[in-house]
C-alpha cells in the first residue's frame, strides 16, 4: 500500500504529551500503512530519545535527534526526512481526532496549490490556566469566523500545530526561516501565499490542544508576535503600516486607551501589567471568567502593540495619523 502522507512532529522535553499524541495517531481511521510519523527530538533531555528508539508496533514512527535549534529547524529536518509529498504538521501537545488525517487528505483530494488549516480546539477533559484559556478562546473565535464564512483563511491562521501542505511547495519557498523561534509558521505562510498557495480551512480536521504555556512565556509571546507582525507585512511599507493601523482601530476602545497611555512608558506599563495580571488571577479564581478574559485581553494588547512599536520606531510613529 502506497504511503500518502508524512506527519511531522517537532518535540522538546514533553514526553508525556508526545506519548498521548502518538497513541491518538495509532487510532486513526486511515490505514496505518498509508502514513508515517516523522518525529524530530530537538535537544530533548527528558528521556524522549530512548523512548522513541524503543517504539515498536504497527505505527510507522521514524525518529531523529538533533541539538536544540528551535521548532523551525526541527520542522525543516522533518521536511528533509519525509518520504511523502503531502506533509501534515502536528504539535506534540495536540491530540488528533480519529478522522484527523482522513479530513486533511479529503481536502487535498483533486486540488493542487493549497494549504489546509485545521482547528486547535480546547479539550473537554483538561483544565486550562486563565491565560491559556484566553488564548484558546481567541483561537476558537477565529475558527468560528472561518467556519461561518465571515473570514477568509490566510497565512495568519497557518498554525503548524495543525496544518498540511505539499512538501514540494515547502521546498520551493525554502522551508521555515530558522532565525525565528516564534511565529515561524505564519512567516512561512506569507511566503507560501506570495507563491500563489491558497489557504483552506477544514473545521472537521480537528486537533485538541492541551496547552500548558507558562504565564511568562505567554507574556513574552505577545510582544514577539507584535514585532514579527510588523516585520512580516513586507509587500510594501504603506501596506504594512495601513494593516497595523486598521487592526488597532478595530480593537476594543478600552484596549486602545490602555495602549495609547502605556506605549514607551516602561514604569507605567509594568505597573498596569501587574495590576491586570492580579485582576485576571483573582477573577479566574472567583469564577468571573469574563473579567479575567478582559484583563488578559488588555495585557496581551499592551504587550503586542509595544512589540509593534519597538519594531517600527516608537510611539510617535505608531500614534501618528
Amino acid at each position: 500500500m502506497a504511503l500518502v502522507v508524512s506527519v511531522i512532529v517537532p518535540t522538546y522535553n514533553r514526553l508525556a504529551q508526545l506519548r498521548r499524541m502518538l497513541e491518538a495517531l495509532g487510532r486513526q481511521d486511515l490505514s496505518l500503512a498509508k502514513f508515517e510519523v516523522v518525529v524530530i527530538a530537538d535537544g530533548c533531555t527528558d528521556g524522549t530519545d530512548p523512548y522513541l528508539q524503543s517504539l515498536a508496533g504497527p505505527l510507522a514512527v521514524r525518529a531523529f535527534a538533533q541539538e536544540n535549534n528551535g521548532p523551525a529547524a526541527a520542522r525543516n529536518r522533518g521536511i528533509a526526512e519525509a518520504r511523502s509529498d503531502l506533509v501534515v504538521f502536528l504539535d506534540d501537545d495536540v491530540v488528533p481526532a480519529t478522522d484527523f488525517l482522513s479530513e486533511h487528505l479529503r481536502t487535498h483530494a483533486g486540488r493542487k496549490g493549497i494549504a489546509v488549516i485545521g482547528p486547535l480546539l480546547t479539550p473537554a477533559d483538561y483544565h486550562l490556566s486563565a491565560w491559556n484559556a484566553w488564548e484558546q478562546a481567541m483561537l476558537e473565535k477565529q475558527y468560528t469566523a472561518l467556519a461561518e464564512g465571515k473570514w477568509t483563511p490566510t497565512a495568519r491562521q497557518f498554525f503548524t500545530g495543525n496544518a498540511s501542505v505539499a512538501r514540494s511547495q515547502l521546498i520551493d519557498v525554502g522551508g521555515f526561516d530558522e532565525r525565528y523561534r516564534r511565529a515561524e509558521d505564519v512567516e512561512l505562510g506569507y511566503r507560501l501565499a506570495k507563491r500563489g498557495v491558497e489557504f483552506v480551512f477544514n473545521p472537521r480536521a480537528r486537533g485538541y490542544h492541551y496547552a500548558n504555556r507558562s504565564f511568562r512565556s505567554w507574556l513574552d509571546i505577545a510582544s514577539v508576535y507584535g514585532r514579527h507582525d510588523a516585520v512580516f507585512f513586507q509587500d510594501e511599507e504603506q501596506r504594512r503600516w495601513q494593516t497595523v493601523k486598521e487592526e488597532f482601530a478595530g480593537r476594543h476602545k478600552l484596549n486602545q486607551a490602555l495602549v495609547r497611555g502605556c506605549l514607551d512608558r516602561p514604569r507605567l506599563s509594568e505597573l498596569v501589567s501587574a495590576m491586570l495580571s492580579g485582576l485576571s488571577v483573582a477573577c479566574h479564581a472567583s469564577g468571573l471568567e469574563r473579567g479575567s478574559r478582559a484583563a488578559l485581553s488588555g495585557l496581551f494588547n499592551l504587550r503586542y502593540y509595544q512589540g509593534v512599536c519597538d519594531e517600527i520606531g516608537g510611539r510617535k510613529r505608531f500614534l501618528a495619523d
